[in-house]
């Protein structure tokens, strides 16, 4: 690294300010920043996505002395009491951050392009974790409903693993709306349909709902089940739609 960090130590700072807010979901949206974090997201997020990012924030310049920033990447120095207030996850490893991508509304009333999965998810933790085994398996665009968590909340990054990065990302309407989007339209139940026996179209829309609730018994969507021994009553929301991915997946690589 060649370029002087810029320093910054009081909790006051409007630029830390900024950052604190983006712990949060309110702050999120209000500011447009987020924080990355981890020994393995953070060096992986900075080689694939550069032009994500704006500012590298560390306490040790040691720890960044042989690492070459992107142009577009700024070095910043926090007093380590500050840089502990942003290290919720306590990596202690350098923090990259980064501007909230914009996601467009979706238009339901046009058929889908490819699979769509539409999450209702408001845990953060379970959201990232939807997020990665979307990326895996194939999912074309996530569709956020209203009341899902924000997929850049620290929690949701961390659990995703840069998952964000790789997904087209839209802000969806309320469940009422859901009932009348054109196209495939699938949800998963226990009393639905064998998913491991279910023809696959190209083009669908898988819905998530919120956790503990699952989708509204109005929502016109057909049901598919994931089979089990039934030794558990059901299988987690994020668990569930992993394996629906899977199958999914599968079935069109077989195909």
């Amino acid at each position: 690294m060649t370029r002087p960090p810029l320093l910054i130590e009081s909790p006051q700072n409007p630029q830390f300010k900024l950052w604190e807010s983006a712990l949060e979901s309110r702050g999120l949206k209000k500011n447009g920043k987020f924080l990355l974090a981890g020994l393995k997201t953070v060096p992986e997020a900075l080689r694939q996505h550069p032009d994500r990012f704006e500012r590298l924030l560390f306490t040790d310049p040691a720890q960044i002395s042989s690492w070459r920033l992107p142009p577009g990447v700024e070095p910043v120095q926090l007093a380590p009491a500050l840089f502990r207030t942003l290290d919720v996850s306590g990596t202690g490893f350098p923090l990259l951050v980064g501007a909230v991508p914009k996601m467009p509304a979706i238009d339901l009333s046009q058929p889908p392009q490819g699979l769509e999965l539409l999450c209702a998810l408001g845990d953060p933790s379970n959201l990232g974790a939807l997020l990665r085994s979307a990326a895996a398996f194939g999912v074309s665009r996530i569709v956020l409903l209203e009341g899902a968590a924000h997929p850049f909340h620290p929690k949701c990054l961390r659990a995703a693993s840069n998952a964000q990065f790789a997904l087209t990302l839209l802000r969806g309407p309320r469940w009422a709306a859901v009932n009348d989007a054109a196209g495939p339209l699938y949800a998963l139940d226990g009393g639905g349909e064998d998913l491991t026996r279910f023809d696959w179209p190209a083009d669908m829309r898988l819905i998530l709902g919120e956790e503990g609730q699952g989708v509204p018994a109005d929502c016109p969507a057909m049901r598919l089940s994931v089979p089990t021994t039934g030794a558990v009553e059901s299988l987690n929301a994020t668990v569930a739609v992993s394996v629906a991915l899977f199958a999914r997946h599968a079935a069109v690589r077989g195909g």
